[in-house]
């Protein structure tokens, strides 16, 4: 509208007498259109100088905030601490055993910081010679099949391929592992031998923990020599201090208002009414139960196959992954403590960390209810380890009681023989202690400071992707065992699981909170290549989805290798899971070979290593002259160490090899990732 009027009164002008040329007004533009350039080139400039201090600076302060976030050398300087103690945890018992070893650090006045390295720029540690009387300590588990924890991950990696001068440093190291598995420690050993490789002093010898015996006992015995050597290699005496200090004070919750209490999330507030992907251990997805049935036809046992439901959740899983179930305590369990020690179970509370420096601010997700807390975050039906009967000691009105707690809490042999027998032996957790020392009455809050976090449990998926992919399966045992006080225990993730039964109406459908945990559990790249699966019991679950896919690649007309299955159980008729399937497989020549072992069916107890050795020709057929895959997935105490000896022992008949020989050869296998094993004890 504008510019048409403007048009008609230049039209006008022209036709009088003209007051201003045509030159005139074409200067005057270009005077305008320089001044114009000149003025905001200018004014850009200015503010490009003036802004630089807060647009890029900020950056720059932001990375360096994060890096002073990250170093914990300054904050040790802050804080006027000379000891940290990092942990590599993939169930929480290192960063446990981290924050004992921290605590005591008092009594030898040595302040101390628990760290987790994937939240610390570790090459920091180089500067740790520049506090006095330093010491760094590391304890250190070993997961999977000699792998780092996620979170010692990068820490490892930069071990690896750093060169740093760590001169000056000086540390103690101690494993977490167990001797079944046979990578046993592995990880801690090698960063034991790396940081002296680096120039680093090592203050007193490495501890190994071994799981499958008594890690606590192992842990506790060599806590005690290691401050001896601190005490010798810094000239420090103890000063007799006991360390029973609370690392978390108490908050009143009871004003806060509902919708910012935790009710189970496992770190967003309302993650579970709100669920975003990607989903993991800090965020799983509540999946809903789609199937829930019994495996075994007959017995006293129960098995069940269970079938969670993923279609919309954008997650994606691969053949051999493990999924994470987190489980809850049963409301029995958590009803009686409240009631043993006479504690509203419904008050809200929070524990704030007294460390203001720590970056862990709660030992669970806060402010929570009593209730929440006992059901969801604490783990209140394993053993309870020394520490806890110690910090219990004050709590105990009837001497008797209170002795019983000090001799456990001891590290004589009187004490740990007692600890042995009547906490792990009878295989008391801390409802039992509280039921047979009546006169302990620990408070509500620091009894939930001191027990450690509830895990998640992992199962391994018996489904494949391309058959499943909107669910993922899992085959889990029912764990309910009688101990020697007459008691029944209950496992925790497969009792709850249990009662979680779809309904065929319309009612909401039992949900439960899950997450995949990546494998290094594969199937050969190519189909073609031949493999024996060795999976007796439940180590059928991971081969049933292996099964599945080869199956799969076969219906689409790709050639498959030989598949060798070899599963035992007790009974045919009792314990014999997805047997229809694997006989429908057996028939569409999926799988080649369907070898069973019934340990119970006959007199003489026939295991699937009874049938190994009789089939050495088809194993070194496959596994030698094939340069097939040979997987065990199972048990890892006996049945995984006794495959290990035969196959050892086929490769040396049928190779025509020494013992060494044969050993190279099946070790030379497990780097190529021609023989893995996926077993627990």
């Amino acid at each position: 509208m504008e510019n048409s009027e403007g048009v008609k009164i230049e039209s006008t002008v022209v036709t009088e007498e003209p007051l201003i040329s045509a030159l005139d007004i074409a200067l005057f533009v270009v005077i305008i259109t320089v001044a114009y350039f000149w003025y905001f080139k200018r004014d850009k400039q200015s503010s490009s100088s003036e802004k630089k201090p807060y647009t890029i600076q900020p950056s720059s302060l932001s990375s360096i905030e994060q890096t002073s976030n990250s170093s914990f050398i300054k904050k040790l300087k802050s804080t006027g601490r000379s000891l940290v103690v990092f942990y590599g945890s993939q169930t929480g018992t290192a960063e446990e055993f981290a924050g004992r070893i921290a605590k005591e650090g008092a009594r030898y006045k040595m302040k101390g910081m628990v760290a987790d390295p994937e939240e610390c720029d570790m090459a920091d540690l180089v500067e740790m010679k520049e506090i006095q009387k330093s010491l760094a300590i590391f304890c250190i588990a070993t997961y999977g099949e000699g792998d780092p924890t996620d979170n010692a991950m990068d820490f490892y990696e930069w071990l690896q391929n750093g060169d740093a001068d760590l001169e000056g440093l000086n540390y103690a190291v101690f494993g977490l592992g167990n001797k079944t598995y046979e990578h046993y420690n592995e990880i801690a050993i090698y960063i034991d031998q790396r940081l002296e490789e680096l120039g680093a002093t090592r203050v007193h010898e490495i501890g190994l923990g071994d799981d499958d015996a008594n890690i606590e006992d192992d842990f506790v015995s060599w806590k005690e020599k290691l401050w001896e050597s601190v005490c010798s290699h810094y000239g420090i005496e103890e000063t007799g201090e006991e360390s029973n200090i609370r690392q978390y004070k108490l908050v009143d919750c009871s004003e806060v208002l509902p919708e910012r209490i935790f009710s189970g999330e496992i770190s967003r507030l309302k993650s579970y009414e709100n669920q975003r992907f990607p989903f993991d251990v800090k965020n799983p997805y509540l999946s809903k139960i789609a199937v829930n049935r019994e495996l075994h036809r007959s017995g006293d046992r129960s098995c069940m196959h269970i079938e969670f439901d993923i279609d919309g959740s954008k997650m994606r899983y691969d053949t051999g992954d493990h999924v994470a179930v987190y489980p809850k305590n049963s409301s029995e369990l958590v009803d009686k403590i409240g009631e043993l020690l006479n504690a509203d179970l419904d008050a809200v509370f929070s524990l704030l960390n007294t460390d203001e420096e720590s970056s862990k601010k709660h030992p669970f997700p806060c402010p929570c209810t009593y209730r929440t807390a006992l059901t969801y975050y604490l783990d209140i039906t394993s053993n309870p380890r020394t520490h806890i009967m110690k910090e219990l000691i004050e709590y105990a009105s009837d001497p008797k009681d209170q002795e019983k707690l000090k001799l456990m809490a001891s590290s004589t042999p009187e004490g740990k023989k007692e600890f042995h027998e009547w906490i792990l032996r009878d295989n008391r957790n801390i409802v039992h202690i509280l039921e047979d020392l009546p006169s302990v009455k620990p408070d509500l809050d620091h009894l939930c400071e001191l027990l450690p976090r509830l895990r998640c449990r992992y199962y391994s998926i018996s489904s494949s992707p391309k058959v499943y992919p909107k669910s993922i399966h899992i085959t889990a045992v029912l764990v309910n065992y009688t101990t020697s006080t007459n008691r029944v225990n209950k496992g925790v993730a497969t009792n709850l699981l249990a009662q979680l039964i779809p309904t065929n109406d319309e009612l909401p459908q039992p949900t439960i909170p899950i997450y995949i945990r990546r494998s290094q559990f594969r199937l050969p790249p190519k189909s073609q290549t031949p493999i024996i699966m060795i999976g007796p019991g439940t180590g059928l679950a991971l081969f049933r989805g292996f099964i599945q896919e080869r199956d799969y690649a076969r219906k689409e007309g790709r050639e498959i290798g030989e598949m060798v299955l070899y599963f035992g159980c007790r009974k045919k008729d009792e314990d014999f899971i997805y047997e229809n399937e694997l006989q429908e497989y057996v028939a569409n020549g999926t799988l080649t070979k369907l070898h069973l072992a019934f340990s119970r069916d006959q007199p003489e107890k026939k295991y699937v290593t009874h049938l190994l050795e009789q089939n050495a020709d088809e194993l070194w057929n496959i596994i030698g002259e094939k340069s097939g895959h040979l997987y065990v997935c199972g048990d890892a105490r006996s049945m995984a160490k006794d495959v290990h000896s035969i196959i050892v022992k086929v490769v040396m008949e049928k190779g025509q090899m020494t013992n060494s020989q044969a050993l190279n050869y099946v070790k030379k296998m497990e780097q190529q990732k021609r023989y893995s094993a996926d077993v627990w004890s």
